[in-house]
């Protein structure tokens, strides 16, 4: 049925389809709406970084709802998970993302860099669920996953923030960092990292140690 709004510049909105949240951003909304505003503020500052990039891989997208701002920056995104239930919420989701369309495709980055290369990657809140003992074989197959000069972001809390936080995090969490840690361990596998800090929405160059998360924006 269509509305008529006061305000006829939002009658707009008679003809936007109804979008439902992924199964992680729903339960996000649903248990902290304000950590959802944290996670959207991470995509946003990939996707600055990426901005004009042909094609772009996320490695661990979960429901993928974040994923659509970095989408909006460069040409083709393809989004992986390990997990099918994820990827199956994504395809589920497909007919609310005419606009937006992109590839989503389970993948376990354990098991190998991905085929064909892609021009940049991503990685937010996965390497902490990797055990110290896989941690290298994530890095090297996500620096095999793109080309040559290719760029790699990876973001994740920091060490000093799992004090606070939530339980389902700390059940995850096996593998945090602390900022010169996290960056030390990039230099074994890209030319250049760079490392940055972020608190609640903001990222900046400031104490690593008071940082709540922490990205590395590597060079390969």
């Amino acid at each position: 049925m269509s509305r008529r709004f006061v305000e006829p510049q939002y009658n707009f909105l008679n003809k936007t389809p109804e979008i439902k949240l992924g199964l992680m951003s729903a339960g996000t909304w649903y248990k902290d709406p304000r950590r959802l505003a944290f996670v959207l503020s991470r995509y946003k500052f990939v996707a600055k970084m990426l901005v004009g990039k042909e094609r772009v891989v996320e490695i661990g997208c979960g429901d993928a709802f974040g994923s659509r701002i970095v989408q909006q920056e460069v040409n083709q995104l393809t989004v992986t998970d390990i997990d099918h239930l994820f990827v199956d919420d994504i395809h589920s989701r497909k007919q609310q993302n005419d606009l937006w369309p992109l590839i989503a495709m389970q993948h376990d980055i354990l098991s190998g860099p991905l085929n064909p290369v892609f021009d940049a990657a991503f990685s937010l809140d996965v390497l902490e669920h990797i055990s110290t003992e896989n941690e290298c074989l994530y890095l090297e197959n996500m620096r095999d996953s793109v080309k040559e000069r290719g760029v790699i972001i990876i973001g994740i809390p920091s060490l000093e923030s799992q004090p606070y936080a939530s339980q389902e995090s700390i059940e995850g969490h096996v593998n945090c960092k602390r900022g010169p840690d996290f960056k030390l361990f990039c230099e074994d596998f890209f030319s250049q990292v760079f490392l940055f800090s972020m608190n609640d929405e903001v990222v900046h160059t400031g104490y690593a140690p008071m940082a709540q998360y922490l990205f590395a924006v590597c060079v390969k």
